[in-house]
């Protein structure tokens, strides 16, 4: 192999972590043969590099096995999870979808005016989205009895990589956090069972002792409801579908970290 396809193969490492502790190991060896190869009196200090040569790798597999266990996340660059077009396409579709929630709220309009557009995009440009490789990471449990009114909404999660998971009651969104766990629960707040609902949920978690993030997506964005969702446990509170976007994308990303 010249230099040249050398150094472009070496280019192609240097996009992901493991790619440079490959190139690290590789000038190790490169250097620990040019001192055996032609450094003179070798033979007087043959023993500790032969010692090197065999509990270096070691060392750096046992290095390796730490990074899978508690990093697994951090191993891989951009370019090991997606493929660029495919990226775009997923983005723009998750824009288009948040656009159509946004239009769909009483009060708004078919047509985004320049301020909401600049929003949406000013939300994409921040986001640094990696899917888990932990599954719950991945997942949302969204509590609604009306599932139809959050269709672009779900669908802007989705071209995230998220998986959305539906309950349309208190009893029965409990019954599935029984066995599964989920990264965020998105609730809504009055339901057929009652007008706060979405409080009674939560309060039935935080009494068991399950801590997963919760937001409340109502018609209410006033600060005195903000301020007492979070007061009784939630991250959150909103009408918004931008601002709710926001927040489960922070937290989702927090939780893959």
């Amino acid at each position: 192999m010249s230099i040249k396809e050398f150094s472009e193969s070496a280019k192609g490492f240097t996009k992901s972590p493991l790619g440079i502790i490959a190139l690290f190991i590789v000038l190790v060896y490169g250097f620990a043969s040019l001192v055996v190869s032609f450094g003179q009196n070798v033979s007087d200090h043959i023993t500790p590099l032969i010692y090197f040569m065999v509990f270096f790798p070691i060392l750096v597999f046992l290095g390796f096995l730490w990074l899978v266990a508690n990093h697994h996340n951090k191993l891989y660059g951009p370019s090991d999870f997606k493929n660029e077009e495919n990226f775009l396409k997923s983005q723009l579709s998750s824009a288009i979808s948040l656009a159509a929630a946004i239009s769909k709220q009483p009060g708004g309009s078919e047509v985004l005016n320049k301020d909401q557009l600049n929003e949406i995009v000013d939300i994409f440009l921040k986001m640094k989205r990696r899917p888990s490789s932990d599954k719950w990471k991945n997942r949302v449990l969204w509590v609604d009895d009306c599932p139809e009114n959050n269709i672009y909404e779900r669908q802007a999660f989705e071209d995230q990589g998220l998986h959305i998971e539906l309950a349309i009651s208190t009893e029965e969104a409990l019954q599935i956090l029984e066995h599964e766990k989920f990264a965020i629960i998105i609730s809504d707040m009055g339901r057929k069972e009652g007008s706060e609902e979405g409080y009674v949920l939560l309060h039935e978690l935080r009494k068991s002792g399950n801590r997963t993030p919760f937001v409340i997506y109502a018609g209410s964005n006033l600060y005195e409801h903000k301020k007492l969702a979070r007061e009784r446990g939630a991250i959150g509170s909103t009408n918004r579908p931008q601002e709710l976007f926001q927040l489960v994308m922070r937290t989702v990303q927090n939780g893959s970290e």
